[in-house]
């Protein structure tokens, strides 16, 4: 349980999540020891898409185009990694009927107009709510931090409760997660929103991610790179809809 250990896990959860230079790794620690790291990635993500906010905000900028820039910085961060998932999972559960073609249709690198449609509106809601905090300035900015730890605060609670819907891929290689990784991956999330005092999105996000969790398992059997990418986006847009009640 070395400092040297959680450093390599912190390292590979940014180079995972984020297209940010994060450097080499000698031996790189298993993917599922990675996940308590996860929130402090989207923390970092969150701060980016923050400073942007804020910065644009100072030069002059509409809110809500404000707003946009900051969304679109989020996205150039993780190279649109989460919302990829999000539309894989959309056109899958959408377009096949049997579990084997819904899985090749997520794996299948066109998009269609279920994973259009999600797209679509998953950025809409988020530029939306985010529109109508960025007046505040620096709520909006410190939401963006805390919803990027937040939504992904789950994961490792999914990788460790759910089976793995393919052979391969990331959702099979990063099984085994401990519950006291899960557990902290969970800790941090669930704190920076306390911290803000916004315990409601704290329950808006878990019963989003829950029952995206409970349609995968009828979906699709299990968990995949996806689906882990869409409760991600779907987390974030439940947070924000909690934030801009």
């Amino acid at each position: 349980m070395s400092l040297r250990a959680r450093l390599a896990e912190l390292q590979l959860a940014l180079m995972m999540l984020t297209r940010l230079p994060a450097g080499r790794l000698q031996v790189a620690p298993p993917i599922g020891a990675a996940t308590w790291a996860f929130p402090l990635v989207g923390g970092l993500v969150g701060a980016i898409a923050a400073a942007v906010l804020l910065g644009a905000l100072a030069l002059g900028v509409a809110p809500v185009l404000a707003a946009g820039l900051a969304l679109a910085a989020g996205v150039l961060v993780t190279g649109g990694l989460h919302e990829d998932g999000l539309a894989d999972c959309a056109d899958g559960f959408g377009g096949g009927r049997e579990r084997a073609r819904k899985l090749e249709i997520m794996r299948d690198s066109r998009i269609g107009s279920y994973g259009a449609l999600a797209l679509v509106l998953a950025f809409g809601f988020r530029w939306q709510a985010l529109a109508l905090l960025a007046p505040q300035g620096q709520t909006a900015a410190l939401a963006l931090i805390a919803l990027g730890m937040s939504s992904r605060a789950g994961l490792g609670l999914a990788l460790r409760l759910m089976p793995a819907a393919r052979t391969d891929g990331m959702g099979r290689a990063a099984q085994g997660v401990d519950g006291l990784r899960a557990g902290v991956a969970v800790a941090l999330g669930a704190a920076a929103l306390l911290a803000l005092g916004w315990p409601w999105a704290i329950a808006a996000i878990a019963v989003v991610q829950l029952g995206f969790g409970w349609i995968a398992l009828r979906q699709i059997g299990g968990q995949s790179g996806d689906v882990l990418g869409a409760l991600v986006v779907l987390g974030e847009i439940a947070g924000w809809l909690a934030l801009a009640r």
